[in-house]
């Protein structure tokens, strides 16, 4: 493997859409209010890929500290695992990878003010949290928490707030269903992991409640993502086009039926790349629906 090749596996590409998505939909609540900015938009778009690439990074070094990632681990290689980079090389990415999101986030500053700083700043310090530090929030039954409020609430809100320099309604409801798209990929990556996150003594909800209760959260996620919409559009918040994501339906309950189905690892990993793909075309057709619908209804 080339070394291009090797820090492209531990950033691991499939993760991306999490980090992409809620700056798309954030994007589009922006234009439906007409208030989008696309120097921002793309600032923020390249601010969230590299934090979400330095989260990678960082995970793939404390999680092999810590003996999460073995030989006996069902997921994806791991640099790390492998062998393929070593401790100082992955310290590296991680200040390079968190330097690029730190550059983004000074212009951005510069638009919206000290709000972005702090938000950044926040964001930098979970993703290093997220597996490592005194309190690693994934050890301890706190990475949906994480996952949800980052790659949900703040993403979307953040991208909203740095067009539109402010958070309406929307905003929230919008951040709400990213968060339940982008848990549900986490929540797939943990069921798979049940019997090494144990053994590593990882503290994830499947392990603390059971393969069942992750299914039951997996299943939860997903009608969130359906709720929500229906809800935007009850409140007179968005029109009608924005229940475009609905045609999603069917592939949802598809992977519902699999995750269920499911106890071997390559089966695990296809389901979690599948995830990652359907929370992607979830969004875009949110996105769609509020820019070819507008926000607040007529």
């Amino acid at each position: 493997m080339t070394s291009a090749g090797v820090w492209l596996l531990a950033a691991r590409p499939k993760t991306l859409p999490a980090a992409a998505t809620p700056v798309l939909v954030g994007t589009a609540v922006a234009w439906s209010l007409s208030a989008a900015r696309w120097a921002p938009a793309l600032a923020a778009l390249f601010g969230a890929l590299a934090i979400q690439v330095g989260t990678n990074f960082a995970n793939d070094l404390f999680d092999f500290r810590k003996g999460a990632d073995t030989l006996e681990r069902l997921g994806p290689l791991r640099a790390m695992q492998a062998g393929l980079l070593h401790e100082q090389q992955m310290i590296a990415g991680i200040v390079a990878a968190f330097a690029l999101a730190t550059l983004a986030g000074i212009y951005l500053a510069s638009v919206a003010g000290w709000p972005i700083v702090w938000i950044g700043v926040f964001s930098i310090l979970s993703g290093l949290a997220y597996t490592g530090g005194p309190f690693p929030l994934a050890y301890n039954a706190l990475g949906d928490l994480f996952v949800m409020v980052f790659f949900g609430f703040v993403a979307v809100c953040g991208t909203v707030y740095v067009q539109a320099l402010s958070v309406p309604e929307l905003a929230w409801w919008a951040g709400g269903l990213v968060g339940c798209l982008s848990t549900a990929i986490l929540v797939v990556n943990n069921v798979r992991d049940i019997e090494t996150d144990r053994k590593a003594g990882k503290k994830t909800i499947p392990v603390l409640l059971g393969r069942r209760f992750g299914l039951l959260e997996y299943a939860l996620l997903l009608a969130g993502a359906y709720a929500i919409p229906v809800a935007t559009l009850l409140k007179n918040l968005t029109r009608a086009p924005a229940l475009a994501c609905l045609l999603t339906l069917p592939l949802a309950l598809l992977l519902l039926v699999r995750i269920c189905r499911s106890v071997d690892g390559p089966t695990l990993n296809r389901l979690l790349a599948q995830t990652a793909r359907f929370g992607l075309v979830h969004g875009l057709l949110f996105a769609a629906g509020l820019v070819i619908g507008g926000g607040a209804g007529p």
